[in-house]
């Protein structure tokens, strides 16, 4: 493996174990101690990964992702030291692919960057290359999305998302069901996950986020493709 991490966290001993370990696993590892020299990383170093400490000094970790964000679809997995699920849920609106609340063991971090790498290159077997639907293109073999032929940036999470419902359209997926395939078992307890990515995917692809046309809500189970939408090579 020959990907990039950068991990931002101002405890050095943290940081420390956490690039130790991570290059024992062949990654090759970056360090940032605060929010202003973790964007200057991101611009210089062109991460593939960002472990990202939610509580950091002269720019916090929420601003840092917000700010990533703006012009970059890096994996972001945000690390806290809260458990209150407010802090989760803005995590994610703001972008991040995944969370991990301090204490946390370097297995299972290096669990959750395995999982988003996965989804962040994974391409869905046994299907065509590309599916349209009116007009949203997916490009599955090169992970690309396009409303009115312009590109649309969608983070790992998104995509993922609405790869999975693109596959049966008009069927109905829970929010259990979806965050299994996407997302993995790690989220298992943690379904309104889902609704804050689906949130900000239709911000990306709907005509009218309010009126969703592709990603459609079923009451009081989860999520279904629209079924008027039928893919077309």
């Amino acid at each position: 493996m020959n990907e990039k991490i950068l991990v931002v966290e101002d405890e050095e001993n943290i940081r420390t174990n956490i690039k130790e370990y991570l290059e024992s696993r062949q990654l090759k590892v970056y360090e940032a101690g605060d929010g202003e020299q973790a964007l200057e990383m991101v611009d210089t170093v062109k991460p593939d990964l960002i472990i990202l400490d939610l509580m950091l000094p002269k720019i916090d970790g929420m601003e840092v992702c917000k700010q990533v964000r703006r012009h970059s679809n890096t994996p972001i997995i945000m690390v806290t030291a809260r458990n209150e699920e407010i802090d989760k849920l803005l995590g994610l609106e703001l972008g991040a692919d995944d969370y991990i609340t301090k204490p946390f063991s370097l297995r299972e971090l290096n669990a959750r960057i395995n999982a988003v790498f996965r989804r962040s290159k994974h391409v869905v077997d046994n299907q065509e290359d590309v599916r349209i639907f009116g007009n949203l293109e997916i490009n599955l073999d090169r992970r690309e999305v396009f409303i009115d032929g312009k590109h649309v940036d969608l983070t790992p999470s998104e995509y993922a998302i609405l790869v999975t419902l693109s596959e049966n359209v008009g069927r109905p997926y829970s929010r259990l069901q979806l965050l299994t395939a996407t997302l993995g078992e790690s989220y298992a307890g943690y379904e309104r996950a889902i609704d804050t990515h689906v949130s900000n995917l239709r911000k990306k692809i709907e005509p009218n986020p309010q009126k969703p046309i592709f990603i459609q809500t079923v009451y009081g189970l989860g999520y279904k493709f629209g079924d008027k939408y039928e893919a077309v090579d």
